[in-house]
């Protein structure tokens, strides 16, 4: 991994330099290292300034330093600047004599150039070969003339410095034939990654669009909307006392401009991006009963009973009017599914720095599937779409969004046929200033 990411560097680093600064960045190290022992060598190694092809080893050395900024290489081939580091093995070679002089064997240097060759652009079998074949050459002469040693010792160190060599070049292609492999996995998930976030793009304009033809259709709806509901209760009022076929019609009316009211406020908090709730000190006992009480006459109507055990005060830090809003959804859902006779009770329990209220039904329940659903936009079961129970599958999903404006959630219990149970939780010291 380690060497991956410095291969990756070196070509982006490569890459943002010229033909000349490549090849001098890349001799530095090599040259740094042959500067460091003609410095040291006088005091270090007192034989070494008379070894002659030692000095004729740092010359080399002093010679390619001053190629590789000199030399046109933008004008040759790309292979060209290999030449530098092939003579560097030589001058490494060279150097090697001085160890006669005391200095410590100088081969291991000549891992420098042999990375540079294997970095480069040539072919995997030159590589390895060049890797191995050149230091051998270049050391081979000085070492076999050293008759005081056994042949097979001298031959092992003759060839040791290269194979190190050798370990080193398949290191190095081996690295790059896995980031290349890697390279071409990345471009093929990128290419991949590009085609779904095309289809996305698509998909979150499509959507984006919906909300802003939901909310200027809801925007445009309210106003005359507004308007009847206000006109038939002044008609209502004119008339008031009167009982005739008319009334009955007039009042019809009025219900039904409230409920499709109710129905474009209920769109146009669905479309808004953010619900905003403004909390205080509330009594939520006192919220419960207000909201029992508006849901009496639609509970009368469909003969089903309305209970509470919530102990009052209750109180939280929430926003009035939007738990009130949550409270009246779920009340009118539970009536909504439980006709015929059936029951809904309210209760509430305080644990761990948490409000529950609880709104239980005994109506027609869910599947867990559908439950798994109930607080998405628009979504309505197939049994309540078979049963021909009105309404736009919003309630649940503007609720889920109240309660968890103010820092909680939401959850249902349900079975099929059995009822089922909403429980909000809410943060009694209100909602976190994250949200």
């Amino acid at each position: 991994m380690l060497r991956q990411r410095l291969i990756r560097g070196a070509d982006r680093y490569g890459k943002a330099l010229g033909p000349r600064a490549r090849v001098l960045v890349c001799q530095l190290p090599l040259a740094v290292m042959m500067a460091g022992v003609a410095l040291a060598g006088p005091a270090a190694w007192p034989g070494l300034p008379d070894s002659t092809l030692c000095r004729f080893a740092l010359a080399l050395q002093a010679a390619l330093l001053a190629a590789c900024v000199l030399v046109p290489w933008q004008r040759f081939g790309p292979l060209a600047p290999l030449v530098i580091p092939i003579l560097d093995l030589v001058a490494i070679g060279l150097l090697r004599d001085g160890t006669s002089a005391g200095l410590p064997d100088p081969g291991v240097l000549s891992v420098l150039p042999v990375v540079w060759i294997s970095a480069s652009s040539l072919s995997a079998a030159a590589s390895l070969s060049l890797s191995f074949s050149a230091p051998l050459l270049a050391a081979l002469p000085w070492l076999l003339a050293d008759r005081t040693a056994p042949l097979a010792a001298r031959t092992a160190e003759a060839v040791l410095v290269p194979l190190m060599m050798l370990a080193v070049s398949l290191a190095m292609r081996s690295a790059r034939a896995r980031l290349r492999h890697e390279q071409r996995r990345i471009k093929s998930k990128e290419a991949e990654l590009g085609v779904l976030l095309a289809e996305v793009t698509g998909l979150v304009d499509a959507l984006a669009a919906k909300d802003d033809v939901v909310s200027t259709v809801s925007h445009e709806f309210r106003t005359p909307l507004t308007s009847i509901i206000g006109n038939l209760d002044l008609v209502l009022a004119d008339i008031e006392g009167l009982d005739s076929p008319v009334v009955r019609r007039v009042e019809v009316a009025q219900r039904n401009a409230e409920r499709l009211l109710a129905l474009v406020s209920d769109l146009l908090m669905s479309a808004s991006a953010a619900v905003h709730v403004h909390p205080r000190r509330t009594d939520l006992a006192g919220l419960v009963e207000a909201s029992l009480g508006s849901a009496q006459a639609q509970a009368q109507a469909s003969r089903v009973r309305l209970a509470t055990d919530v102990p009052g005060p209750l109180w939280a830090n929430v926003d009035p009017l939007r738990i009130s809003q949550a409270l009246d959804n779920l009340v009118s859902n539970a009536i909504k599914y439980s006709p015929d006779g059936g029951s809904v009770r309210v209760s509430a329990s305080t644990a761990d720095g948490l409000v529950r209220l609880h709104v239980e039904d005994t109506g027609m329940g869910m599947t867990a599937a559908d439950a798994g659903r109930v607080f998405t936009r628009f979504f309505r079961s197939p049994a309540v779409r078979d049963g021909s129970i009105p309404g736009a599958g919003l309630g649940l999903s503007i609720t889920k969004a109240i309660v968890e404006r103010h820092g909680g959630s939401i959850s249902c219990r349900t079975r099929p046929g059995h009822g089922s149970t909403f429980t909000l939780e809410l943060p009694t010291d209100g909602p976190p200033a994250a949200f």
